[in-house]
Formats: structure tokens, C-alpha cells, sequence
């Protein structure tokens, strides 16, 4: 869950003190490998739920720190943003009926979260990124109020020496600038942990590494960013753009991200990577360590190599790997984070019964694959799986290029249940959540899919705002039964409560797709923007996108209407005309302040602006499209009651 005890101002003296117990914890790692004294020829599963709090119109709800207080702290703890959440689940033996205990925990946990968040009118939903989340979610005032998270963000702003810059490609474009490190809020997974042998390590590790992409293809659950269909799963391209610290620099030079597939495979042993991470990544936490790792081995006890473990969480591997102790023994764990939340408890199992039974199986079936296939089309695979989903084409040990689904299907979904057979799970256990797996597949329908094809079923209901609360009121009803996300109807426009949710805010109608012009534009352009693009005001701007004016039509023809014929035949420039300051909001301005604003002012324009860049417009035209739809709705209401009234 990660250390909360670390100090916000940890300056260089204190970097080079912490940095010199992460040198001892590495040999004393070494150490308990080479004196045999970590955990053997045990298997365990556990897992990490992370999730999203939305309020009644289903929006993000920044309510996590009153209801953690009514919570179990060992089970229950913060993220990043105030509108999320996490709790661990217990870990188990690998055996048995180990999948559906894992079910019934989470199913626990989700049931005792939600009996406190309803008193809080809130909702709990499971999805890898939350449709209805704006970037005006992600200032820190919606930061969880710990020493941890602000400690990161200033390190990492520190790094990256400037604003976070995102672009993603996929259906749509994405392309946002954010001054702070929030936007990793955006999502939740379902994290995974598998604990191994010390001399099983390098070859399960590489096994997890292979499977990553058929398993991530398998379960996409987050197509949405901001409005945006991006990758099937886009929280990949977010997560790694998130809290990269990397520098643009004028040379050539290779630089790795904090959030990293590898670079190769692991060949020995788990130090491999523990070396490469601390070689490769600067030191950005640190916290007092009141800890001699070397007394603790000395004395027969496992150490808990505190600085090691603090480091190692600010590495964001996809497969991570874990030192722990557990009943007084240590142990390592690989941190399988790929998964996305949801989109729902038994979805989730499946998916972790996929992992489990190809790591127990492919090994024995097929040995070390980083003798079987390039460690380079391993890490193409995972990244197309995580922009195609179904639709990737893998080049699998054969060297041959296979369908995502045919190779889940025909090849891995069998090589998972007699992997599952061989360490004594439950016969009922396999069929049961493999079964769905395959289902799923089979139909390809996915979270993502479900999400993608309920959006273009409402394409022409209803704003996009309202489209967008539809789709997570539908999540969060339908993950509330029993059934998996391959069973789930479309989601309809009537789940989103109506209307008035989707226009409390200027970002949640305002225009993104604009047209504009520079200050040396000529007002000729200018008239034929507006003749063919049916408008009435365009905003100017720089180079820089910042807004530095506005011309209007009613300018426009003012200035026509006083040339005479003997004026100059020299081409008018916009910077003649058009008005300097003109008055702005913000895309949080709600919707009742901007319509009064513009009476108050008697314009029919408002640029809106996040600091001085355009990012969107709103003009009259846009409230007479929103009344015009409330005048609709509310006639098709009363036609509606009507008809069901006897009286008629």
C-alpha cells in the first residue's frame, strides 16, 4: 500500500543518507539469497483493488478521507486522488479453492465499502478510467492530504523541470498540458501478486512478461480519456506518460521511463533488476531508517529493508517485483500491475485465474521463454494489446504472427486450466471463471467493447456529457449483479438521471473544436471563415495557442460598413479590429454564472481559457441548443405522463 511516513522536504543530505541504507539493503538482500533464508516452494496469491468514488450523477466524488474513517485501516487506504481508493486482499495459499476465496473477499470488501459510502451519497464504480473524469478533477485540491503524495509530485515536477505534456493517439487524438502529477488519478487497477521461489524467480518473471500482453488484451476496460476513444486500454499511455521525469534534450540519448515494460530478460536472479532500477532512476523519496539489515540476519530475522521497498515504489515496472514478510518469513512476489479495475469482481478473478494458471503452466510445458522468443516482440506485443485490445496481432514462440483472441483461445486459455490442475485447484473453481474468460473472448466483448459500443448505440441521444454519465451509471448499476461484463446490456441515455448533471459546467458543453486566426491574419480570411464555417465570432490567438483576442461578426461589418471606396487597397490585419481583452471563463465556470455573465456584459461569445491558453468557446448559439433540447425533453415528458394518465 506504501509508506505514508516520509518527509514532504527531504533535501540532498537526506537523499545521500537514504541512499546509503538502499546500498546496504541490497547487500543484505544478497545476503538472505545466499544463505537460503527467503521463503521456498510456497505459493501464494493475493491482490490490490484500487476504484473510483462517484457522487449520485456520477462524477468523480473527492469524499475518500471521511469515509476512510469509517473503514478498517489494515484493509482499507488512500491513493493518490480523494476520489479514489484501495484495499488488499488477504493472501492465500495457491490451491484448492484459492479463486473463489479471492472472490469472496473482494465481493466482501466491495459490499462493506458501499454500506459506507451510501451514507456519504456516493458510489463505488470499477473501471480502469472513469468516463466522466475532467481534467478539472485533477488540481490539487483533490490530492489526498499526505506527506507521501506531495513529496512525489514536487519530486517529479523537480525532475521534469515544466509542465507534464500528454499526447495519445487512438481513435481520437489526445493532446493536454497538466501542471502537476494528478493525472495518474485518472486510473484504477487491479494489481495481482504471485509469490515464488527465489530459484523460480527469473523464469516465472519472464513467463509474467511474455503473458502480459494475451492477458491485458483479454480484459481492456479503460477505451476513454476526457471524452476521447483512445487505446482499448488507455491507462497504459496514461500511466506511463503520468509521472515520467524525462527531459527533452538535443541529443540522441536513451533515457528510460519510471513506468517500464524492461529492457530485457531477467537472467538469474531479482537483483538483476533491483541493480538496474537504482542504476537507472534517481532517488526521489526518502524517510528516516532506524534499521541495521545486517543486525536483523544476524539475529536469525528477516529484515525489512525499508529503504529497498520505499525505492522499489517509485519504480513503475508492469511486473514489479516484491520483497515481503510474511508469519516472520520473507518472501518475493511478483506485482503483476496490468490489469485494469473492474469491470467487476468476477471478471477480475478470471482474469487473475488466466494469470495464475499460465505462470504455473507455461513454464512446464514450455521452460524459460527467454529462450524461445526475442524480448523485443515480447514488449510490441503488450503495447499493442494495449492500443488494439482483441484486435492485436501478436508474434508469439514460433515466431509467426497469431490474432490476439485465436491465440487466447486455441493456445493459452488450455495451457491455464491444466496449469491450475497441476497445483490442485478446485475443478469447479476452473471451469467457473475460465469459462467467462473464454466467453468473453470468444464474443469480444470486453469492458472496452462494452463502453465503445453502448457510446455509439447513443451517438445521436442525448450531449456527450450525458452520454459519458450514462455509461458510468450503467457500470456502476451492472457491476452491482452477478453476471460478467459478456452478459451486460448496451447502456441507454436514461441511466444518466437526465440532464441537468451534464451542464453544470462550461468543460462539459463548451466547444474544443475551433476555428481561429492570428493577429496578422487578413480580415478577408476572417469573412470567409464565418461564411463557411456558419459562425459568429473566432477567436485570435498566438503561436502558443494563448488567446490574445477576439473578432466578431457584428465587428466585422462595422468596419465594412465605414470603409468608402477611396480607402487603401492594402490588406486589413485582424490586430485592427479585433477586441483585446475579451471577457473569458474557465472550464469550470458553471453553467448558470457564464449565461449571466454574458447578460450582464451583452456579449454573445466567451472564450474559455485554463491560465491564458484557448481551450474552447461557448456562444449564445450553444444555450439556445441546450434549451432547445430541455424544451424537447421536458414536452416528451409531459406527453409521456400524459399517455400513461387514465384521464386521457
Amino acid at each position: 500500500m506504501g509508506e505514508q511516513n516520509i518527509d514532504k522536504d527531504t533535501d540532498a543530505r537526506e537523499l545521500g543518507a537514504f541512499m546509503k541504507h538502499l546500498l546496504k539493503d541490497v547487500h543484505a538482500l544478497e545476503m538472505l539469497l545466499d544463505r537460503g533464508m527467503i521463503e521456498s516452494e510456497i505459493h501464494r496469491i493475493g491482490a490490490e483493488q484500487e476504484l473510483f468514488l462517484v457522487n449520485r450523477s456520477w462524477y468523480p466524488a473527492p469524499a475518500a478521507t471521511e469515509i476512510l474513517s469509517e473503514l478498517d485501516p489494515h484493509a482499507f487506504t488512500t491513493e493518490l486522488a480523494r476520489f479514489n481508493l484501495e484495499f488488499n486482499l488477504d493472501p492465500l495459499l495457491f490451491g484448492d479453492d484459492c479463486l473463489s476465496r479471492l472472490e469472496d473477499q473482494l465481493v466482501g470488501h466491495l459490499e462493506e465499502l458501499r454500506r459506507v459510502v451510501q451514507e456519504h451519497d456516493c458510489e463505488v464504480a470499477l473501471t480502469g478510467i472513469l468516463p466522466t473524469i475532467s481534467k478539472s478533477d485533477l488540481g490539487m485540491e483533490n490530492m489526498t492530504p499526505r506527506p507521501r503524495y506531495y513529496a512525489l509530485n514536487d519530486a517529479m515536477t523537480r525532475l521534469r523541470g515544466g509542465a507534464y505534456e500528454f499526447q495519445i493517439r487512438g481513435i481520437d487524438e489526445l493532446r493536454v498540458e497538466h501542471d502537476n502529477v494528478m493525472l495518474e488519478a485518472c486510473n484504477t487497477s487491479f494489481q495481482l501478486h504471485f509469490q515464488v521461489s527465489p530459484e523460480d524467480f527469473a523464469e516465472l518473471y519472464n513467463v509474467a512478461q511474455l503473458i502480459s500482453a494475451p492477458l491485458l488484451a483479454g480484459a481492456t476496460n479503460s477505451p476513454l480519456l476526457f471524452g476521447r476513444k483512445l487505446w482499448k486500454e488507455t491507462r497504459i499511455a496514461v500511466f506511463q506518460q503520468a509521472v515520467d521525469t524525462r527531459r527533452a534534450t538535443p541529443y540522441l540519448r536513451e533515457s528510460k521511463g519510471r513506468v517500464s515494460f524492461g529492457t530485457c530478460w531477467v537472467k538469474n536472479s531479482i537483483l538483476e533488476i533491483v541493480k538496474e532500477d537504482i542504476a537507472r532512476y534517481r532517488l526521489i523519496l526518502g524517510t528516516e531508517i532506524d534499521e541495521d539489515p545486517f543486525e536483523a540476519i544476524n539475529q536469525g530475522r528477516p529484515p525489512e529493508l525499508k529503504a529497498l521497498c520505499l525505492h522499489n515504489g517509485t519504480i513503475y515496472r508492469w511486473n514489479r517485483p516484491c520483497y515481503g514478510i510474511s508469519n516472520g518469513k520473507a518472501h518475493l512476489r511478483i506485482e503483476n500491475r496490468v490489469l485494469p479495475s473492474g469491470p467487476t469482481p468476477v471478471d477480475s478473478i478470471a482474469n487473475a485465474a488466466f494469470f495464475f494458471g499460465l505462470l504455473s503452466g507455461f513454464s512446464s510445458e514450455y521452460g524459460n521463454p527467454a529462450e524461445l522468443i526475442d524480448f523485443e516482440d515480447v514488449r510490441n506485443n503488450f503495447f499493442a494489446a494495449a492500443r488494439l485490445g482483441l484486435g492485436a496481432q501478436f508474434t508469439w514462440l514460433d515466431g509467426k504472427t497469431v490474432p490476439a483472441q485465436e491465440l487466447i483461445c486455441d493456445q493459452l486459455i488450455p495451457l491455464a486450466r491444466k496449469g491450475l490442475r497441476s497445483r490442485g485447484i478446485a475443478k469447479a473453481d476452473i471451469s467457473r471463471y475460465l469459462d467467462i474468460l473464454e466467453e468473453r473472448i470468444r464474443l469480444q466483448k470486453t469492458g472496452s467493447d462494452w463502453m465503445l459500443r453502448s457510446l455509439a448505440e447513443m451517438r445521436n441521444r442525448g450531449s456527450a456529457a450525458e452520454r459519458l454519465a450514462a455509461v458510468t451509471a450503467a457500470i456502476v448499476k451492472r457491476q452491482k449483479t452477478s453476471r460478467p461484463v459478456h452478459e451486460w446490456e448496451l447502456a441507454t441515455i436514461e441511466e444518466s438521471g437526465g440532464w441537468k448533471p451534464s451542464y453544470r459546467r462550461v468543460s462539459q458543453f463548451m466547444r474544443t473544436d475551433l476555428v481561429t486566426v492570428t493577429e496578422n491574419d487578413t480580415l478577408e480570411l476572417v469573412a470567409n471563415l464565418m461564411d463557411w464555417e456558419r459562425i459568429r465570432h473566432i477567436p485570435v490567438e498566438d503561436t502558443h495557442h494563448h488567446l490574445v483576442g477576439l473578432i466578431s461578426y457584428r465587428s466585422l461589418l462595422r468596419h465594412y460598413g465605414t470603409c468608402s471606396a477611396n480607402d487603401s487597397d492594402e490588406p486589413v490585419r485582424v490586430v485592427e479590429i479585433m477586441k483585446k481583452d475579451p471577457i473569458t471563463i474557465t472550464p469550470e465556470t458553471r453553467t448558470v454564472e457564464a449565461i449571466a455573465l454574458m447578460r450582464e456584459k451583452k456579449v454573445g461569445c466567451l472564450p474559455v481559457v485554463d491560465g491564458t491558453r484557448l481551450v474552447g468557446i461557448v456562444t449564445e448559439r450553444d444555450f439556445m441548443d441546450i434549451a432547445g433540447d430541455l424544451l424537447e425533453k421536458g414536452l416528451r415528458n409531459l406527453r409521456e405522463s400524459e399517455d400513461e394518465s387514465p384521464l386521457t
